[in-house]
């Protein structure tokens, strides 16, 4: 299996992880907020990554995985950057109507392709930015239904999609900029996640519910829904910087969109969650969306690849064959001066 192969066989498999795992995810909270009451999403969050950090120090100790430390100034942004967009999507559902807090996500696609496209000078074809469109629009069918405006409920969901937009674009970058692998980066930035959400958590869910976490009444079912929770939250936090570490920020929110539709379609089998012709509308136009998507991106990709491999084959044939060298003006065939030639021409 050639290294290409292997490449896209993770991708997939780290895609699939990330599904699987999120739609778990959703339906177990459901269960533990919806029918049992606990409504502490903050609190709860910080307690994932607390497990996640837990997990990840065992394999630590394992060797499943090396430790690589870096930029320690980096890290602590990043994973209290996090921590805070987390924070900032709950308030923005809490002090905003659902149909208004499913607008901010579908926000968060655009603001990414923004910010790329400015700071990191990425250019998205006209295909992907159509597919991607007929995506959003597909999903505000099926999701968005009442907008309730409201002044302090918007500046949370701007504040929420900026934040969100930057920390998932950090995420590729530093994995990229400093060579490390997911699990790595996970490692190091759980522990700022974790402390930043668990010191507000409790004050946010007050906020948003007038009850204490500490004073709640954990019985035996409560208990083993919110270790459940956690322990699938150790698959969602690493497949999240996997998925984004190995594709894109954009690529994820087109991710999570298909959780959505996913969530939406087992809501309504499993626990018989309303569902109407919109929702099914919108589920079919957001599919259309994904699947042009997926196409758009895999064509493009392999263009990509083909003009790299005919750039570095024109680079090796100029390399070996000395009469190219001699009509770039280099000289003799003797000399070392053809190659370098040839490279500073391509490099231009």
């Amino acid at each position: 299996m050639s290294e290409g192969q292997r490449f896209q066989l993770g991708t997939v498999g780290a895609l699939s992880l990330s599904v699987v795992s999120s739609v778990s995810i959703v339906i177990c909270n459901k269960a533990l907020i919806s029918t049992l009451g606990f409504t502490f999403a903050t609190t709860l969050t910080s307690w994932h990554l607390l497990v996640t950090f837990c997990s990840l120090h065992v394999a630590l100790w394992m060797k499943l995985f090396e430790h690589k430390p870096f930029d320690a100034r980096a890290v602590m942004g990043f994973g209290i950057l996090n921590g805070i967009s987390i924070g900032l999507l709950n308030l923005s559902l809490g002090f905003n109507s659902v149909g208004f807090y499913q607008m901010t996500k579908l926000a968060i696609i655009p603001c990414t392709v923004l910010l790329e496209t400015l700071f990191f000078r990425k250019k998205f074809s006209r295909n992907v930015q159509l597919s991607l469109a007929i995506l959003l629009v597909g999903v505000g069918i099926a999701t968005v239904t009442d907008l309730q405006l409201n002044l302090l409920g918007s500046v949370l969901s701007v504040l929420a999609v900026i934040t969100t937009c930057i920390a998932q674009i950090m995420t590729n970058t530093i994995q990229k900029k400093f060579k490390v692998s997911s699990t790595q980066l996970l490692y190091q930035s759980s522990p700022y996640q974790a402390l930043t959400l668990f010191i507000t958590g409790p004050i946010l869910d007050w906020l948003l519910t007038n009850l204490n976490v500490f004073a709640f009444n954990y019985t035996p079912q409560v208990l083993f829904f919110i270790v459940l929770s956690c322990l699938i939250s150790v698959s969602v936090n690493f497949s999240t910087f996997l998925v984004i570490g190995k594709t894109s920020p954009v690529t994820y929110q087109v991710l999570g969109h298909l959780k959505t539709c996913l969530v939406l379609g087992f809501g309504y089998v499993l626990l018989r969650d309303p569902f109407s012709w919109r929702n099914i509308l919108g589920i079919l136009v957001a599919v259309i969306g994904m699947i042009l998507y997926s196409y758009y991106c895999t064509v493009e990709n392999q263009q990509k690849a083909s003009e790299a491999s005919a750039k570095l084959a024109e680079v090796k044939e100029s390399e070996s064959d000395p009469l190219i060298g001699m009509e770039n003006g280099s000289g003799t065939l003797g000399e070392s001066a053809p190659a370098w030639k040839a490279n500073k021409d391509l490099e231009a």
